[in-house]
């Protein structure tokens, strides 16, 4: 019964997706979908009526939550449409360089998160004036010698700064 084959298997990740699917019809104002392989959010929706061939169909016009990009999209209300698992976490900011963009955040269990740049270093396209704003506050909190907390939006591998806190004790 057995040759005592050697079964070999390759390691990979969980198998965790990085979106769930939803009716084009349940989408809102506010929520987040995929548009074209890119995370974004949705800030306007609207329905047509079923026409002579059936489907009503949803026009989803939504902005990416990284670039700061508009895409539409335009498909049936009953189809299915990706939605990215979008996770936000708040990491204490210790140091930014304003030459090489570079950021080093503190997480919870003590070690630093070196591997994000400050807003206005983007890979894809333009930094968005919102992305300008942010550097501006983390660049000036830390002049001023304010303890401050980055806002980390997190979705399909990508990760950007997208807001701040001053949690200054006096």
């Amino acid at each position: 019964m057995s040759d005592h084959e050697d079964h070999h298997f390759e390691t990979g990740e969980s198998g965790a997706s990085a979106t769930y699917p939803q009716q084009a019809g349940e989408i809102r104002k506010g929520s987040h979908l995929m548009i074209k392989g890119r995370p974004c959010k949705c800030i306007e929706v609207s329905t047509s009526k079923t026409g002579k061939h059936g489907h009503a169909k949803a026009h989803i016009v939504a902005i990416d939550i990284f670039t700061g990009k508009k895409m539409e999209d335009l498909c049936p209300t009953s189809h299915n449409l990706d939605v990215p698992f979008v996770k936000k976490t708040e990491y204490q900011l210790l140091t930014a360089d304003a030459d090489t963009g570079e950021v080093s955040l503190l997480q919870e269990n003590g070690d630093t998160k070196d591997d994000l740049n400050l807003p206005i270093y983007v890979k894809i396209g333009e930094p968005t004036e919102e992305d300008k704003k942010v550097t501006e506050d983390i660049l000036k909190a830390l002049d001023d010698g304010k303890d401050l907390i980055a806002i980390v939006q997190a979705a399909c591998g990508e990760e950007k700064i997208i807001g701040t806190k001053i949690t200054d004790p006096k």
